[in-house]
């Protein structure tokens, strides 16, 4: 059995596909696993290359071997499951390490792994999988090793017809449309597709708290608000486009201290393509016809900001990339529920006590929102995604009675 010769092969240098597919899988977070996630941290984090890339660094520090102990604790329990057995990964264009996280994934579940890598190049892809090049010329981890294929292709391969038939799972990230095309491809009739879709996400900011920071804490919240928004060019489907600010006195000097502290970060970091100036621009002009709405003043197109006195029910699909924000102005958190369906992933907050958050969440019992963290954290890859358990839904419990 072999698939088209139409896709590039990232890893391993060749396959022996018969065998990859009559190799067995493996427990949750056994021990082979942990020991060669962890070399691989170890690897990426002693690469002074890594440094270039705070998301490289970010996925080497989730692989060491003490975070995945105490997820290790978090995740399982005394039911016995095993890996569903080969993983058939699609990872999403715009967030370049996502495969690695989908991979690491599927690896501590027990599973072997297939990995369509984005088409599109970026130097942390290439970095992360010489590393994985490197760690598995070791022989005590090449039992792991060999459950990981790594590939590249065009949309126009035959490819995912040959790795969708031989899937148990198939782990799609992508939009809509990727979604839809990728299921014209069968499945075996006991497989099923896990769908990471299309979503978007929203902040909520107390202005009090705002006004109660120093000046060191406020530019590490502007850093954290960058990394949310424009490290992947405000694409991801965690950044926050939608602002909501908490109604008090200290609301307009809090909103000019906060834009003033972000802007300089942005202005500091961010290469400002002459394109998105010009799609920003557009999308004021499409918000200002369809809505009310009140551009704000800022010195510059780094960050472009609109301020709504009515929230529309179809806020979401007047989006824009590269710092384009939304803002809302609400007297409790209330205001959100009405706008939020299953399209909206992950609201970020500064300035909420927990038991807010989580009171706020079951007294509207929200059909979307899976996802709320602080701001800096949006982007921060976890083993419950999209309100999805994924060492549950890519392993299977073994009934013992």
């Amino acid at each position: 059995m072999q698939p088209s010769s139409d896709y590039k092969l990232l890893f391993p240098k060749s396959v022996d596909w018969d065998h990859f597919i009559q190799k067995q899988t493996d427990e949750p977070f056994s021990s082979a696993v942990l020991e060669f996630l962890n070399a691989l941290s170890v690897s990426l984090l002693r690469d002074r290359e890594s440094r270039l890339y705070p998301d490289v660094i970010t996925f080497a520090f989730f692989c060491r071997k003490a975070n995945l102990k105490r997820l290790k604790t978090e995740f399982t329990d005394t039911r016995i499951r095993l890996g569903r057995g080969i993983l058939f990964h699609i990872a999403p264009g715009n967030v370049p390490v996502n495969f690695g996280y989908t991979l690491v994934a599927g690896l501590l579940a027990g599973n072997k792994n297939i990995v369509r890598v984005s088409s599109k190049v970026f130097p942390q892809v290439d970095l992360i999988i010489k590393h994985i090049h490197e760690i598995a010329q070791d022989d005590t981890l090449r039992e792991v090793s060999d459950r990981i294929i790594l590939v590249r292709y065009e949309h126009t391969s035959t490819a995912s017809a040959f790795f969708s038939s031989i899937a148990n799972v198939r782990i799609i990230w992508g939009g809509d449309q990727t979604i839809s095309t990728i299921r014209k491809n069968e499945l075996p009739a006991r497989s099923f597709d896990v769908c990471f879709a299309d979503r978007y996400s929203i902040a909520a900011i107390n202005p009090d708290a705002i006004m109660k920071e120093g000046e060191d804490e406020l530019a590490r919240l502007a850093e954290g608000f960058y990394n949310d928004t424009y490290l992947f060019d405000q694409n991801a489907c965690s950044a926050p486009h939608l602002i909501f600010w908490k109604k008090t006195k200290q609301l307009p000097m809090a909103r000019k201290r906060f834009w003033s502290y972000v802007h300089n970060c942005v202005k500091s970091k961010y290469n400002l393509q002459p394109v998105l100036s010009v799609d920003k621009l557009m999308a004021f002009c499409r918000q200002a016809i369809c809505m009310d709405v009140e551009k704000e003043r800022m010195p510059d197109n780094f960050v472009v900001r609109t301020r709504l006195s009515t929230l529309p029910d179809d806020i979401e699909t007047f989006r824009c990339a590269g710092g384009y924000f939304t803002e809302y102005d609400m007297d409790s958190l209330d205001e959100i529920a009405p706008i939020v369906t299953d399209k909206y992933q992950t609201m970020a907050y500064y300035g909420f006590l927990q038991e807010e958050l989580l009171d706020f969440i079951k007294r509207n019992r929200l059909h979307g929102l899976d996802r709320i963290v602080p701001i800096g954290k949006t982007t921060d890859f976890s083993l419950v995604w999209d309100g999805n358990n994924l060492i549950n839904m890519f392993s299977r419990i073994v009934d013992i009675q």
